[in-house]
C-alpha cells in the first residue's frame, strides 16, 4: 500500500483522479463508490482513500451514507467556487463552459471592484497595483509567460481583496484559478496582447488615483478583451 504524506494536496494522484473524473462526468451523478473499491484501484491504504472522500465531500461532490456506500452528487450541489473544481473542470470535457461562466462572473464583479478599491485602496496597495502593471508590461513585452501569469494574478488578488468588499475579496482565489488554468491549457497567446498590458495600466492608475468610474471601465475593457480571447465564437 501507498500511503503518501499529503492525501488532500491537489497533485494528490487519488484526488485529483477521482475529482477529474467527477467533474467530466465518467463519474456520473449517482454513481456509487466504496473505500474498498478505491484502496484496490489506486493501492493505497484505506486512511488515504477515506481522506480523498472527505475532501471531495467537502466540496459537496460527493455524500457519505452507511448501507449505501459514496455516492456522487449533482453539479448543484458542488462547491464550484473552490479552486481545486474550477482546476478539474477547466481540465475535462467542460472546459468551454467553466471559462464562459467564470469570464461571466468577472465581468459583473470586477469593475465594480476596481472602483471600490479607487475608492478604498490604502496608499501601499495603489503603489503595489501600479508597480505590478509596470510589471507585466516588461514580462509581456518580453514573453515571459509564467512569470506574467503569477503576477496577473497577484495584481487581480489585490484589486478584489483592495476593494474593501469582504464579498469581492473572497473571490481571489476562484480568480486565480481560471488565471492559472488558462496559461496551463495553454489558452494564452505566445504573448499577451498591447491592449491587455494598456488596460492593466490604464487600471492602476484610475485606482491609483482615486478615480472610481475610470478604473470600472478600463477593467470592464480588459474583461471585454479577455472575453473575445478565451471564449470560442
Amino acid at each position: 500500500m501507498i500511503e503518501r504524506r499529503n492525501p488532500t494536496g491537489l497533485h494528490d494522484p487519488v484526488l485529483d483522479e477521482l475529482g477529474l473524473a467527477i467533474a467530466s462526468g465518467a463519474l456520473p451523478e449517482g454513481r456509487v463508490l466504496t473505500l474498498d473499491g478505491i484502496q484496490e484501484r489506486f493501492g493505497v491504504s484505506r486512511t488515504v482513500a477515506r481522506e480523498a472522500m472527505r475532501v471531495l465531500e467537502s466540496m459537496g461532490m460527493v455524500t457519505s451514507r452507511r448501507r449505501v456506500g459514496i455516492t456522487v452528487r449533482p453539479m448543484d450541489d458542488w462547491n464550484v467556487f473552490d479552486p481545486k473544481v474550477i482546476w478539474w473542470r477547466l481540465a475535462g470535457p467542460g472546459r468551454d463552459a467553466q471559462l464562459r461562466t467564470l469570464t461571466e462572473l468577472r465581468l459583473a464583479i470586477e469593475p465594480l471592484a476596481a472602483g471600490a478599491a479607487a475608492r478604498a485602496a490604502t496608499g501601499p496597495e495603489r503603489a503595489r497595483l501600479t508597480a505590478l502593471a509596470a510589471e507585466l508590461r516588461r514580462l509581456g513585452e518580453a514573453a515571459d509567460l509564467a512569470e506574467f501569469m503569477e503576477r496577473d494574478v497577484e495584481f487581480h488578488e489585490l484589486l478584489l481583496r483592495a476593494s474593501g468588499n469582504e464579498m469581492f475579496g473572497a473571490l481571489a482565489g476562484p480568480v486565480a484559478a481560471v488565471l492559472r488554468g488558462r496559461t496551463r491549457l495553454g489558452l494564452m497567446p505566445h504573448q499577451p496582447v498591447r491592449a491587455a498590458l494598456d488596460l492593466h495600466e490604464a487600471v492602476a492608475a484610475a485606482v491609483a488615483a482615486g478615480r472610481a468610474a475610470a478604473a470600472e471601465e478600463a477593467m470592464r475593457e480588459l474583461l471585454a478583451e479577455v472575453r473575445t480571447a478565451t471564449l470560442p465564437g
